[in-house]
């Protein structure tokens, strides 16, 4: 009878170690799906958000740079991402509804690639001057200045301001921003507008964005149109968003709007700047090489 007992305690044993091990397995090998879904998820969300830092202005879309880092922040026209040797001798604008349009004619196809341009936006606070990259990034320059020769940014605001990493940047370009109106961060169109049109990045290779660099605003690759912002210090933005041009006169005005903080947040980032920027007009100096 003992033999027996003895061999009845046995299988008991061996058939709970049988079953705690089956639990441990089960809970490692949740642990390492439940592991591998939430990285997932954390990737998705880092990509979702560095597209959409620079869409425009307000939580709803940026708007969707984003900086943002969006955009014209909300150009929807497929363009070729392709790498555009440069100076290109051909530039492609594709027609755009998307967004809160203000359409204006297509810039011309053949840019004149071999000239030099400096610009100078005058705001309510003073001049902001540019040296353009024509040479590095010869279509995002050739749509600043026929927008600037339409006047397309008269009576408009800079409606998004940042003072953190890495958003240390004014963005300005929306159409939308009206300089007599009081934008708030819950607007439904703010950091929406455009030009009616988008075109591709360029210059992205080795692409920082220093104190001074000037970029496009995007709603992910090859979205610009009429946004773009404007850096006051260091950034440690990704290589996403079309450097064309550096400041050269009145990066202070930029670091004192800063300063003076915002009206109110947005949910990627800055708000609409306490101290008014109105671009009165942009001003284009061209010399031919």
């Amino acid at each position: 009878m003992a033999g027996s007992s003895d061999r009845v305690r046995r299988r008991a044993r061996e058939q709970y170690e049988i079953q705690r091990q089956a639990r441990v397995d089960r809970q490692r090998k949740y642990r390492q799906r439940f592991g591998v879904g939430l990285a997932v998820l954390c990737v998705l969300g880092l990509a979702v958000g560095l597209t959409t830092a620079f869409a425009g202005g307000s939580p709803a879309a940026v708007k969707k740079p984003s900086a943002t880092a969006s955009a014209s922040a909300s150009a929807s026209a497929t363009t070729s991402t392709a790498a555009v040797a440069e100076p290109a001798t051909h530039c492609t604008y594709t027609a755009s509804s998307g967004g809160a349009v203000s359409k204006v004619s297509l810039p011309p196809a053949t840019p004149d690639y071999k000239a030099a341009y400096t610009a100078s936006i005058n705001t309510n606070l003073g001049a902001i001057k540019i040296n353009l990259l024509n040479s590095k990034a010869t279509c995002a320059v050739n749509s600043f200045i026929h927008l600037a020769s339409t006047g397309f940014w008269n009576n408009t605001q800079c409606h998004r301001v940042s003072n953190s990493n890495p958003l240390y940047m004014l963005q300005c370009g929306d159409p939308t921003a009206k300089a007599a109106e009081k934008l708030t961060c819950s607007s439904a169109t703010l950091g929406t507008g455009g030009p009616g049109y988008a075109f591709a990045d360029e210059n992205l290779t080795g692409a920082t964005y220093t104190a001074g660099t000037v970029a496009m605003a995007n709603s992910g690759a090859s979205t610009n149109g009429s946004q773009f912002f404007l850096v006051f210090k260091n950034t440690s933005l990704a290589a996403s968003y079309t450097p064309f041009g550096t400041i050269t006169s009145g990066l202070d005005i930029l670091q004192n709007v800063a300063k003076a903080g915002t009206s109110c947040t947005m949910s990627a980032g800055g708000g609409v700047p306490k101290e008014k920027v109105i671009i009165n007009s942009v001003s284009i100096k061209k010399t031919t090489a």
